[in-house]
């Protein structure tokens, strides 16, 4: 059983790596309209000049759970191997007459399985959906630099599905068509929702009626923040955020539940 959920965080970790780390898939081409307030924000520029930048977001939603996860199961496991509890008979974990595992060992990396497991569906989902919707960005008319001897738009409500339509930089041009939806509003909250979960069980157990609401809080505000962020920057419609990040909070529900 153990090889088979390695073949499928390999798989799913495969799947992420081609949706974003090569072309193997493009986006729809999605008609806009000529001069769209919608469309006619000012172009924020690369990833990497955002106030969360992705190599911050990535490193705190895989470097995270682990840190607060194995903190949080060593605490326990020298709290109760003191104690007449589970760990005491049943500190050394038998798989296959081959593999001896603590049970500390064991229940750690169980959370940080199911945990990697959610957040490559996660992204995986969120590229399709992008890849599906090739749904326009805020900025997206002004990477386009629409070629107008080309489209009429003398009538701003021109409707535009030449695919020949915009002469700007083709990378950025299919960055502004992947924003629905938001895939760092769907990363985000759900590390801080499943984060947030996962304390409050640990938490409940030591009647801790404090910690455990001021964790989850300070959690979720983060990833709010971050997805608060992305519209202030004109990267994302509020619609975007919305849809990522009711991902985000519905893949951690259905894992943790």
């Amino acid at each position: 059983m153990l090889y088979f959920q390695v073949v499928i965080l390999a798989a799913m970790f495969m799947l992420v790596y081609h949706c974003e780390f090569t072309d193997t898939f493009s986006p729809a081409e999605q008609g806009f309209i000529c001069n769209s307030p919608a469309l006619s924000k000012p172009d924020p520029g690369p990833e990497q000049d955002s106030r969360v930048q992705p190599v911050i977001l990535y490193c705190v939603v895989s470097g995270m759970p682990v840190v607060l996860i194995s903190g949080v199961e060593v605490f326990i496991f020298l709290l109760q191997s003191r104690s007449n509890s589970l760990y005491d008979y049943e500190k050394i974990v038998v798989m296959w007459d081959c593999c001896y595992l603590n049970h500390m060992v064991r229940r750690t990396s169980r959370f940080l399985g199911v945990y990697a497991f959610g957040l490559f569906t996660t992204d995986v989902f969120v590229s399709v959906s992008q890849l599906v919707t090739g749904s326009l960005a805020p900025y997206f008319l002004s990477v386009c630099q629409l070629n107008y001897t080309a489209v009429d738009c003398l009538d701003k409500m021109h409707f535009v599905w030449q695919s020949d339509a915009c002469t700007g930089d083709p990378d950025d041009i299919t960055r502004a068509r992947k924003s629905f939806p938001s895939k760092e509003a769907a990363l985000s909250l759900y590390t801080a929702a499943y984060l947030a979960m996962y304390i409050m069980s640990f938490t409940s157990s030591f009647r801790s009626h404090l910690l455990g609401p001021f964790v989850t809080l300070a959690l979720i505000s983060l990833a709010v923040l971050t997805g608060i962020n992305r519209v202030a920057e004109n990267r994302n419609h509020w619609r975007d955020v919305i849809a990522g990040q009711a991902i985000g909070a519905g893949i951690a529900i259905f894992l943790v539940s």
